[in-house]
């Protein structure tokens, strides 16, 4: 029966965030309330469950408010803009290149651990060159995020920060293990990226060819 309350009152609470009608903190403590009073507990329990909740995740919110905090700063004082303008001017007019440089990029503008910040920094830097080199921008969005993805999962990152607090353990301890997988995938992204820009590179040929042909066959007619 508590699954199914369970069930019932995490479906309430994403209906109610995606449909935009109540604040996230309304849903998440007025709605998980009125649950437990529905599954019988009484108000000492239901005390002690927000008591046990809040000293779990006190943690692991001081933590992301820090980095948020010191990230937002340090991209406002323009930290990561020279690493980000060296990538570009490195990057040049090779598509393979491009698609390399773009991996890169999204991994260390998501050093802070935000989604927003990372596509808000590389989308309006990168897609004026994928739009001038006849690059999907779609590819665009696979790299930054399949990268932003990778490098997620550090302490201070969303999902790292909520398996913590499952499993009740540090974010760091969880981390460590995680290094050489993230290297790795890094890695196999940047390899997929090449891939990926040498198909650019081929799109383009074919591209250019097909144009020629039409002119071509446009001054034949003519």
């Amino acid at each position: 029966m508590l699954s199914i309350i369970g069930l019932i009152t995490t479906a309430i609470v994403v209906i109610l965030l995606m449909g935009k009608r109540f604040s996230p903190i309304i849903a998440l403590t007025i709605i998980p309330f009125l649950a437990a009073i529905v599954a019988g507990f009484e108000m000492s329990e239901i005390a002690n469950f927000y008591e046990s909740g809040i000293t779990k995740v006190m943690g692991v919110a001081v933590m992301f408010i820090f980095a948020i905090l010191y990230f937002g700063i340090m991209q406002d004082v323009g930290l990561f803009t020279p690493l980000i303008r060296k990538m570009l001017q490195i990057t040049g007019s090779n598509p393979v290149a491009i698609t390399c440089g773009t991996v890169i990029i999204a991994a260390i503008a998501h050093v802070d651990g935000s989604g927003a910040s990372t596509f808000l920094i590389t989308i309006p830097a990168l897609l004026p060159l994928y739009k001038k080199m006849k690059m999907n921008p779609y590819l665009l969005l696979l790299l930054v995020g399949t990268s932003a993805s990778i490098v997620n999962m550090i302490p201070w990152g969303g999902p790292m920060g909520r398996s913590a607090i499952i499993l009740e353990v540090d974010p760091t301890d969880l981390w460590r293990p995680l290094i050489p997988l993230q290297f790795v995938a890094l890695l196999l992204l940047l390899a997929l990226a090449f891939f990926l820009g040498l198909k650019e590179i081929n799109a383009f040929i074919n591209l250019k060819k097909i144009l020629i042909q039409n002119t071509t066959i446009s001054a034949k007619i003519n």
